[in-house]
Formats: C-alpha cells, sequence, structure tokens
C-alpha cells in the first residue's frame, strides 16, 4: 500500500517585516496542510528594496514560527510556481485583506496557473483584527513613533524602532 502525499504549501511574502497578520495566514495555513514553507521573497520585482536584510528576515520569520510544528522558512529568488514545485507543493497561500489585494491576485493567480496549472491558487480572508495590516503600514508607523508592539512580534518592533530612529 502506497503512502499518501503529504499535502505542502506555500505562503510567499517579502516578510519585510513579518507581521502578526502574516502569523495569523501561517498558523491557518498549517492547520490545512500537512506542511507549510514560508517563502521569503530574496528580491522583488513589485516593491522597492526590502528595509531588513534577507538574513535578518529568515531569523524573525524562524523566531516567529519555532512553536509551529510542520512549518519552515525558505528564502528564494524564482518565481513562486517554481519554488512551489521545488518544494513540492500543490498550493500557493496568501492572505487577502482588501479590494485591492484580491485584484493584484486575481492577476498572479492567472499568470501563475499559465506556468503550472497543477498548482492551486488558495486565500484566506485576513482575520478582522488584520485586515488592516500591512508590513508598509507598520513601517510608516514606526518612522513617526506610532505604537507597532501589537502589530509584529516583539524582536521586529525592537528591530524597526532601532532602523528607523537613524
Amino acid at each position: 500500500m502506497t503512502e499518501p502525499q503529504k499535502s505542502i504549501a506555500v505562503c510567499p511574502g517579502s516578510y519585510d517585516p513579518i507581521t502578526n497578520g502574516h502569523l495569523d495566514v501561517i498558523r491557518r495555513t498549517a492547520g490545512l496542510y500537512d506542511e507549510v514553507v514560508v517563502a521569503v521573497v530574496n528580491r522583488s520585482v513589485r516593491k522597492s528594496g526590502a528595509l531588513f536584510s534577507i538574513d535578518e528576515r529568515m531569523r524573525f520569520i524562524e523566531h516567529a514560527i519555532a512553536g509551529l510544528d510542520r512549518v519552515r522558512a525558505e528564502p528564494f529568488s524564482t518565481l513562486v510556481v517554481e519554488f512551489a514545485r521545488s518544494v513540492g507543493a500543490k498550493a500557493i497561500v496568501k492572505g487577502l485583506r482588501a479590494i485591492s489585494d484580491f485584484e493584484y491576485e486575481l492577476e498572479m493567480n492567472q499568470l501563475n496557473r499559465r506556468q503550472d496549472p497543477e498548482i492551486e491558487s488558495v486565500y484566506l480572508m485576513a482575520s478582522p483584527q488584520y485586515s488592516f495590516l500591512s508590513s508598509s503600514g507598520v513601517k510608516e508607523l514606526a518612522t513617526f513613533g506610532g505604537r507597532i508592539d501589537d502589530l509584529v512580534p516583539d524582536e521586529v518592533a525592537r528591530r524597526l524602532q532601532e532602523e528607523l530612529r537613524r
């Protein structure tokens, strides 16, 4: 008798920095799949340069997911469907906060399906307390001294405040 194939999902993003909203989607994804790979974009065409290096973003994520079984983080610099294929994933899971997210993700879904129709895009609606939360919003709040301690892991809040005070 053959063993059933493990269901693997990829949660891609720049995670610059990881937020509690990202962690909520990652935790919920872990409840749906046997294994979750948090795929950290090493370079992004869509966004300007990252505030934190890939090494520091990976460290933030590894600390934040330390208590989650079957969840790991890996950097990638290819198309997300290529990365998903390389780790054996059949799903790319993303969180959706607003209509603007949907429009962008619909376009990405169509492009990704052309690359590999076997890999599904799956969308989780943001939990209400995170529906407004974005990495760029957190960075803006931190730049002007706003309270971010309940939006990101503690280590991230400390580093953001250090980095943006300069």
